[in-house]
């Protein structure tokens, strides 16, 4: 049981280099493989594998500097679909959420993994730790299986925590910032938005139709409006693109049947948007307060929920079996 992390030519796909990371078995009815987006940093990609392997490799070369295997390091238990939370670099720091007993988020030194500070008894979710604010008031966001919480990054201080906890512990979304405001969701929660203040987080808004599965929100370039993809558990599986206030969370409009369970979505310098859905179809569209406006639609790949990435023009796209590179015009 091993898992593979390969560097590529971004222009032709060739491979750089490959390096595996052994690991314990791991086996689920809706994939074996890793869940976590690799971070980079500092001439360094760190990958968070489906089994809580932690390993950090030079990106030139895939040479292994350390490895550590948080759920046995920081007595966490894996979960029903294992570690999914990507881990976050910022400068010579990293962060994990882990789920350990104390140890609920940790933070490790980029160049060695030794633990720079640990804090919580909170399990993890499925989500991802985000940083906003500079200097003083810079902060560690995540949502964890217990809520919402704010931390000091230098010294994972808690400032405050909003409970949010999902009925079946699957907690996806990462939260998004709201101006100066925080939304965070879940599939059987909906979504809230928060206000934070000294110590603590006031409740905006909070709207329960807002069921969004593991497709996370996306502020429009005005910040006036926010988009967000929902799921539901009944049969059948259905997601539903809505567009709400990001003041108040009130829904201006909805446009359904846009995937099965997932559809991503990306908005563009432009203010244009593109969203890729589990059937494997890309579309390009407008979204004002009073509409969706689509401009164009493709199918581009397979069944996927993995989500795209767009650097240099070039937008990146894996379904089952394939890696896809598309030139955008």
């Amino acid at each position: 049981n091993a898992e593979a992390l390969t560097a590529r030519d971004a222009k032709t796909g060739t491979t750089v280099w490959s390096a595996e990371t052994v690991r314990d078995p791991f086996e689920n009815a809706f994939g074996t493989g890793p869940r976590a987006t690799p971070a980079t940093g500092s001439g360094k990609v760190v990958s968070h594998g489906v089994t809580g392997i932690l390993a950090c490799r030079e990106l030139k070369t895939g040479k292994e500097v350390w490895k550590i295997d948080t759920l046995r390091e920081f007595d966490g238990k894996n979960l029903y679909f294992g570690v999914s939370s990507s881990p976050l670099v910022d400068g010579e720091r990293l962060f994990v959420m882990v789920g350990g007993k104390q140890a609920g988020i940790v933070c490790l030194s980029l160049a060695d993994g030794k633990t720079l500070w640990k804090s919580l008894d909170d399990r993890a979710s499925y989500s991802s730790p985000i940083l906003t604010g500079e200097g003083a008031n810079r902060r560690l966001i995540v949502l964890t299986q217990a809520g919402v919480v704010s931390l000091d990054p230098l010294t994972g201080k808690q400032d405050w925590k909003y409970p949010l906890v999902d009925k079946l512990n699957e907690s996806s979304t990462t939260p998004v910032m709201l101006g100066n405001s925080i939304m965070a969701a879940s599939v059987t929660y909906g979504a809230v938005g928060l206000n934070p203040a000294a110590g603590q987080a006031s409740v905006a808004w909070k709207n329960g139709a807002l069921t969004c599965y593991f497709s996370t929100p996306v502020l429009t370039k005005s910040g006036g409006e926010v988009l967000t993809v929902t799921g539901r558990l009944l049969p059948p599986p259905s997601s539903v693109l809505r567009c709400v206030e990001a003041t108040t969370g009130k829904e201006l409009w909805n446009k359904p049947g846009v995937g099965k369970y997932h559809a991503a979505l990306m908005r563009l310098a432009d203010g244009r948007f593109l969203m890729h859905d589990d059937f494997g179809n890309i579309s390009l569209f407008e979204a004002t307060p009073q509409e969706f406006k689509e401009l164009s639609r493709a199918r581009v790949c397979g069944a996927t929920w993995a989500h795209p990435a767009l650097s240099d023009g070039i937008l990146y796209i894996r379904d089952e079996k394939d890696l896809i590179a598309l030139q955008m015009r």
